[in-house]
C-alpha cells in the first residue's frame, strides 16, 4: 500500500484517465448496441430517446460524484441512510406496479427505479459504519450492528419485491466486510446463511414447478416446512439439538471451541430457513421459471429455457468477427428476448463477435483494476472501503451478466452497466464511478 501512496504523491492529476477512458468506451459501445438491438422494434424511438436523455443526466451525476469530497458521505451518513429509507418507503406507497413488483416512480417525462440509487448509497453507508468501528471491527458487535443497519433496507427491497437488487448488493457487502479484515468465521456464517436460504428456495421452487414429486412422502414433508408452523418448530428444535450435540461431541474429544460459535451457527441455519420461507412466499411465477431455466435450460427449450438458449445461439452465430452492427439476424428477427436489457451481451456477441465480447470484458476488467488501485491509493480508510464496496458491485454485475450466457448463473434480470438499456442504472453507475474519481482526486492530501 505504501508503494501505491508514494506513486500517488508523485502524480498531481485529479483524474484517473484509464478509468475514465474505459467508462467512455463502454458508454459508446452500449449506445451503439442498444440502437442496433431495438432497431427492428416498433418502440425503438422512445427507447433510444430515453437512453440518450439518461446519458447527460448520468454525466452530471459523474461530475457531481467527482466534484464533491467523498468524505462528506462519511460525515453525513445518517442523512444518507434516512434518504435510502425514505425512497424505499416512498416507492412502496406511491410507486407504480410493473412486472409483478412495485419498484418504479413514474413521473411525467421519465421513470426512476430508486433501488439503483439506493444500492450505491447503501454501500456508502455501510462503509461509514464499518469505518467507525476501527479496531473493534473483529468483534461480533460490528457484524450485528451492520446487520441491524442493513436489515430495514433489504426488508423494504424484498417487499417490492426486487430480488435482483439484493443479488447485486449482498455480494458487494461481503466484499466490503472482507476488506475490513472482519473475522473470517463471520464471513463463513454469512455464506452458510446464503447457502441455506438458497438451497431451500431452489428446492421448494423445483417442487412447485414439478408437483408430481409430492407423491413421495419425504418430499411432501420437506415442502410442508414452508407452510406448516408445527413442522417449522420441529425442524428448529432439531437444528438446535444438533448444534448442542456437536458442541458436546467436540468437548468430549477435548477439542475446545467457544460455545458462542455453535450458537451462532445454529442461529444462522435457522435464519437461513426462515429467509428461504420469506423468499418462497414472495417469489412470482416468472421468477420461479428463472430457477428452472438455471437448473435445466434444455428441458423446456420453448418455455423456461428459451431466453438463455436463444442468447447462446446468437453468441455462437457471431463467430470470431461477428456479423456487423445492425446485421444480427437472431436479435433483429426477435429470437433473442430482452435483447436491449438482460441479454445485451448476446447482441454484442452476434454483431461484434468474440473480439467485441472480449472488448467489453476487457474494459470492465480495466474499471475493476483501477477501482482496486485507487482504493490502495486512498488517503483514508473510508475511501478504501468505498472502493471495496463499489468494486464488489461492478464485479457482481459483470459476473452475473457473463455467467448467464454460459449457464453458470441464473437469469436474474440484472443490467450490465453502461451497456444495457436502463436510465436509473446508468445514472447510478455514473455516480458510483464519480465517487471513485473523488477518492482518486483526494489522494493528493496524503
Amino acid at each position: 500500500m505504501t508503494v501505491f501512496k508514494n506513486l500517488a504523491a508523485k502524480g498531481r492529476s485529479r483524474v484517473d484517465y484509464l478509468l475514465l477512458g474505459a467508462m467512455i468506451g463502454l458508454v459508446v459501445l452500449g449506445a451503439v448496441c442498444i440502437m442496433s438491438a431495438v432497431n427492428s422494434l416498433s418502440l425503438s424511438n422512445p427507447i433510444v430517446r430515453t437512453h440518450l436523455l439518461a446519458l447527460p443526466i448520468g454525466v452530471c451525476a459523474f461530475v457531481a460524484g467527482w466534484s464533491f469530497n467523498y468524505q462528506i458521505y462519511d460525515e453525513q451518513w445518517k442523512y444518507l441512510y434516512g434518504f435510502i429509507l425514505a425512497l424505499l418507503i416512498g416507492v412502496l406507497v406511491f410507486g407504480s406496479y410493473q412486472r409483478g413488483s412495485r419498484s418504479w416512480f413514474v413521473l411525467p417525462f421519465f421513470s426512476m427505479q430508486p433501488s439503483e440509487i439506493c444500492r450505491v448509497c447503501t454501500l456508502l453507508v455501510a462503509a461509514a459504519c464499518l469505518d467507525r468501528r476501527g479496531r473493534r471491527i473483529r468483534e461480533t458487535s460490528s457484524l450485528i450492528l451492520l446487520g441491524l443497519l442493513l436489515a430495514p433496507i433489504f426488508g423494504l427491497i424484498m417487499m417490492q419485491p426486487d430480488f435482483s437488487s439484493v443479488v447485486v448488493t449482498f455480494p458487494a457487502i461481503l466484499v466490503l466486510l472482507y476488506c475490513t479484515g472482519i473475522n473470517v468465521f463471520y464471513l463463513a456464517l454469512i455464506g452458510i446463511f446464503a447457502g441455506v436460504a438458497g438451497f431451500f428456495t431452489i428446492a421448494w421452487t423445483y417442487i412447485y414447478l414439478h408437483p408430481e414429486l409430492l407423491d413421495y412422502t419425504a418430499v411432501r414433508l420437506f415442502n410442508d416446512l414452508a407452510h406448516n408452523g408445527w413442522y417449522m418448530g420441529v425442524f428448529a428444535l432439531a437444528v438446535a439439538l444438533l448444534g448442542y450435540g456437536t458442541w458436546w461431541f467436540f468437548k468430549q474429544l477435548r477439542i475446545f471451541m467457544p460455545s458462542m460459535y455453535f450458537l451462532l451457527a445454529t442461529g444462522v441455519v435457522l435464519a437461513g430457513l426462515f429467509g428461504g420461507i420469506f423468499v418462497e412466499h414472495q417469489m412470482k411465477p416468472h421468477q420461479r421459471k428463472r430457477v428452472e431455466t438455471f437448473l435445466a435450460p434444455k428441458s423446456d427449450p420453448r418455455g423456461a429455457g428459451y431466453n438463455v438458449l436463444q442468447a447462446q445461439i446468437a453468441m455462437g452465430a457471431g463467430g470470431i468477427w461477428g456479423k456487423g452492427l445492425f446485421s444480427g439476424t437472431q436479435s433483429r428477427l426477435g429470437f433473442v428476448p430482452e435483447k436491449h436489457t438482460d441479454f445485451i451481451l448476446a447482441v454484442v456477441g452476434e454483431e461484434l463477435g468474440w473480439w467485441g465480447t472480449c472488448l467489453v470484458l476487457g474494459l470492465y476488467l480495466i474499471i475493476l483494476w483501477r477501482i482496486m488501485i485507487i482504493g490502495y491509493m486512498s488517503s483514508d480508510r473510508y475511501g478504501y472501503l468505498v472502493c471495496a464496496g463499489i468494486f464488489g458491485m461492478f464485479f457482481t454485475y459483470m459476473l452475473v451478466n457473463f455467467g448467464m450466457l454460459v449457464g453458470i448463473v441464473p437469469v436474474a434480470g440484472i443490467p450490465l452497466p453502461f451497456i444495457s438499456y436502463g436510465g436509473s442504472n446508468l445514472v447510478a453507475s455514473f455516480w458510483a464511478l464519480g465517487v471513485i474519481q473523488s477518492v482518486y482526486a483526494q489522494r493528493l492530501r496524503i
